[in-house]
C-alpha cells in the first residue's frame, strides 16, 4: 500500500498559482535551452564584428564581408586606429564629454532630488509639478536649437552636455529613494548639529549607493552615445566629433578616413589594413567600455531601480 502511494504523481496545490509551484525537469530544460538560444543570438553578431576587426584583408575578401571563421589574424586595424587620426581624437573627446557631463548631471540631479524630497523645503511641490510637466510638454527641437545657438553654443563642447544634462525621470527616481531614507537617521544627524549638506553627504548618499550607481550609469551611457546633438551643433567641426559620430560618418556613410586609399583596400602607410576591418574596429571600440563596466554595475541595477521606484 505504501509503495502504491509513493508512485502516485504529486498533484499541484490548487490554492497556489502555477508560477509558485516547483518547476519540473522539462520546464527547467526548456528555460535553459531558450536562454542559451537568446544568448547565442546576441553574441553571434558581436563575435563576427570582433573577428572581422582582427582579420586580414585576404580573409575578409574570401568571406565576402563579415568573417565567421578565423582565417588570418592581425591587429593592424587597431594599431592604425589608435596611433593617430580622427578615431583617437574622437575617443579623447568622448571620454572628456562622458566624464564632465556625468559629473555635472549627477551633481545637479542629486541636489535637486534631495531638495524635492524634503517636505519642509521651500516650494518643493510647485517645483516638482513643473519638472513633471516638462516630461510631457517640451518646447521642441527648433526652440532648443535657437536657444543654444543664441547663447554661443554652436560648435562648442558644452552644447553636447548642458542641453541634456538633466533627466527628470532620473531626478524622480532619486527623489523617491531619498524620501524613503529613515527619518530617525536624519533626525539623529540634526541633533548632532549636522546641516543639510552634511546630512546629504554623510547620511543620504551612503544609504543610496545602489540607486546612485544606476543613475550614474544611465548618464554615462547617454553621454558615451552622444550622437544627435553633434549633428545639430557641430556638423562640420570634425576635430570635435565624439566617437559615435565618427562611427556614423566613417562606417554608415562609408566616408574615407584621412590618409585612406580611395581604392578601399588599405590606408596609406598601412597597406595590410582592410577598410572593413578598420570600421569594425571602431565598432568594437564603442562597445568595449560599456561591456566592461556593465557587469560590475549589474548587481546594483535591479536593486537601485526597483527600490528607488517603490520607496516613498
Amino acid at each position: 500500500m505504501s509503495n502504491a502511494l509513493l508512485t502516485v504523481p504529486r498533484r499541484r496545490n490548487s490554492r497556489r498559482p502555477v508560477w509558485e509551484e516547483q518547476p519540473s525537469v522539462a520546464g527547467e530544460t526548456g528555460k535553459g535551452l531558450a536562454l542559451t538560444f537568446v544568448v547565442l543570438l546576441i553574441l553571434f553578431p558581436v563575435y563576427t564584428v570582433v573577428l572581422t576587426s582582427i582579420s586580414t584583408p585576404g580573409a575578409i575578401n574570401r568571406a565576402g564581408g563579415l568573417v565567421i571563421f578565423p582565417d588570418g589574424i592581425t591587429f593592424e586595424a587597431y594599431t592604425t586606429m589608435l596611433t593617430g587620426g580622427p578615431v583617437r581624437q574622437a575617443l579623447l573627446v568622448t571620454l572628456g564629454i562622458t566624464l564632465v557631463g556625468t559629473v555635472i548631471s549627477m551633481v545637479v540631479s542629486v541636489l535637486c532630488a534631495y531638495g524635492l524630497s524634503r517636505a519642509r523645503s521651500l516650494g518643493h511641490r510647485f517645483l516638482l509639478m513643473i519638472l513633471v510637466i516638462t516630461m510631457f510638454v517640451s518646447g521642441g527641437l527648433i526652440p532648443s536649437f535657437l536657444v543654444v545657438t543664441e547663447l554661443g553654443g554652436f560648435g562648442q563642447y558644452w552644447a553636447l552636455i548642458l542641453p541634456s544634462a538633466v533627466s527628470v525621470f532620473n531626478i524622480l527616481v532619486l527623489r523617491s529613494f531619498y524620501s524613503g531614507t529613515a527619518a530617525e537617521l536624519i533626525e539623529a544627524a540634526r541633533l548632532d548639529g549636522a546641516n543639510e549638506w552634511r546630512i546629504l553627504w554623510s547620511v543620504v548618499l551612503p544609504t543610496s549607493r545602489a540607486v546612485t550607481a544606476v543613475i550614474t550609469l544611465f548618464y554615462a551611457v547617454g553621454y558615451w552615445n552622444t550622437f544627435f546633438n553633434v549633428m545639430l551643433y557641430m556638423p562640420t567641426q570634425s576635430e570635435k566629433w565624439p566617437l559615435q559620430y565618427v562611427l556614423y560618418e566613417y562606417v554608415n556613410l562609408g566616408m574615407n578616413m584621412p590618409g585612406q586609399v580611395n581604392s578601399g583596400y588599405g590606408v596609406a602607410g598601412h597597406s595590410q589594413t582592410a577598410p572593413l576591418s578598420l570600421q569594425m574596429a571602431v565598432v568594437v571600440l564603442t562597445l568595449v567600455p560599456i561591456a566592461v563596466v556593465f557587469p560590475f554595475m549589474q548587481k546594483h541595477f535591479a536593486k537601485g531601480v526597483l527600490t528607488g521606484a517603490i520607496k516613498g
